[in-house]
């Protein structure tokens, strides 16, 4: 008996030691360089070599770097992380697959920031989806670019309330810009800022579920409609302009979009409204399209 209480302990010792060694092998602060290898641990003096290899080395709410140029590969991210490309050229090569998987399902912190990263799908084969959200609490774009894929640049489908937000981003030849689309018991809070969305054939979609605003931003040279808000959802535009779309510049169908200070210039069609409401809350400038379409309402009556 008392063999095999030893036996027991000595077990129970080894897998402390094994849990401690994996913990500790857990940075918050790791590497990756295009001459890396993720055979190593990812420190700055021997860093992986895809975003995916640093991973699993980086602890809850780490900040993965890059420390010089390079395509550091697809990669689903599974807990809070900080991907960041300062100072270098940093990138996720996605030619025929999606670039950047967020699917963060349990945890208190569901945090998720990209940051001086270009998310590129071109190749024989384009990229599907530039990013694809599908559980977390938030997602934050910083000076990021994303271009040439053949389905979104951007889907963001959450699962629970979550927040997309953008700052000095641009998406570029995506059949979609960005589609939000919650999935069922998700609900989307979007905040665009000096975001550029163009040359793809749809902007900005929103579907039921969503809410949010745009501002000083720009939805161009698309071959369909500039913004479009569908089965309920609201989105407010604001100092932006919206212009040489294909299609309509403001799109709504049963949904809300209000506009200030937007420029909807030279669209095939100005603004649709189908079943919706376009609202005003003026200075904006609708000009030089090929129709004017529809026009706005007045504004909602301010709170007392």
């Amino acid at each position: 008996m008392v063999i095999r209480r030893s036996y027991v302990s000595l077990i129970l010792a080894f897998c402390l030691i094994l849990i401690s060694g994996i913990a500790q092998a857990q940075a918050t602060r790791t590497w990756v360089s295009g001459v890396g290898d993720d055979v190593n641990p990812c420190s700055r003096t021997a860093p992986c070599k895809t975003w995916a290899g640093a991973i699993s080395k980086t602890a809850t709410g780490g900040i993965i770097d890059a420390l010089d140029p390079g395509g550091f590969g697809a990669v689903t991210i599974t807990k809070a992380m900080t991907l960041e490309g300062t100072g270098t050229l940093a990138s996720t090569l996605s030619s025929g697959v999606q670039g950047i998987i967020v699917n963060i399902t349990s945890g208190t912190n569901r945090h998720v920031v990209l940051r001086d990263i270009l998310i590129d799908g071109e190749g024989v084969t384009l990229g599907t989806n530039g990013i694809n959200f599908l559980a977390g609490d938030s997602l934050t774009l910083e000076r990021v670019s994303i271009k040439a894929y053949s389905t979104n640049g951007i889907l963001f489908q959450p699962n629970s309330a979550a927040s997309l937000n953008t700052n000095n981003v641009s998406i570029l030849q995506c059949a979609t810009g960005i589609l939000s689309k919650p999935q069922a018991g998700g609900a989307a809070k979007v905040h665009l800022e000096n975001t550029l969305i163009a040359k793809g054939a749809t902007g900005f979609r929103a579907e039921a579920g969503t809410g949010g605003e745009i501002s000083t931003s720009a939805i161009s040279n698309n071959s369909g409609d500039g913004l479009q808000a569908v089965g309920g959802a609201i989105m407010i535009i604001a100092s932006s302009r919206v212009f040489n779309n294909g299609g309509s510049g403001l799109n709504t169908n049963a949904s809300t979009i209000a506009a200030s200070n937007t420029d909807i210039i030279a669209n095939v069609t100005g603004m649709t409204n189908t079943g919706g409401t376009l609202n005003t809350f003026g200075r904006n400038r609708v000009a030089f399209n090929g129709s004017p379409g529809a026009a706005f309402t007045a504004p909602p009556l301010p709170e007392s």
